[in-house]
């Protein structure tokens, strides 16, 4: 699995960071992805926080 971040509609509100701090950090004005190809062991959290973020920035690729 991979995943990234659609900055043009990423609204910084952090919950991608907050649940996976493993691939997700916040900069200044968006999200970012930190390891864009996902372990299999944090797949689930990362489905999580992409079905959990306001704004669907969080874009997967299996």
């Amino acid at each position: 699995m991979k995943v990234k971040i659609d900055a043009d509609l990423c609204s910084a509100c952090g919950v991608c960071a907050d649940s996976v701090p493993d691939i997700f950090r916040m900069a200044d004005t968006t999200a970012e992805v930190i390891k864009p190809d996902v372990p299999a062991n944090l797949e689930k959290e990362v489905q999580g926080a992409a079905d959990d973020c306001p704004t669907s920035a969080i874009i997967i690729e299996k």
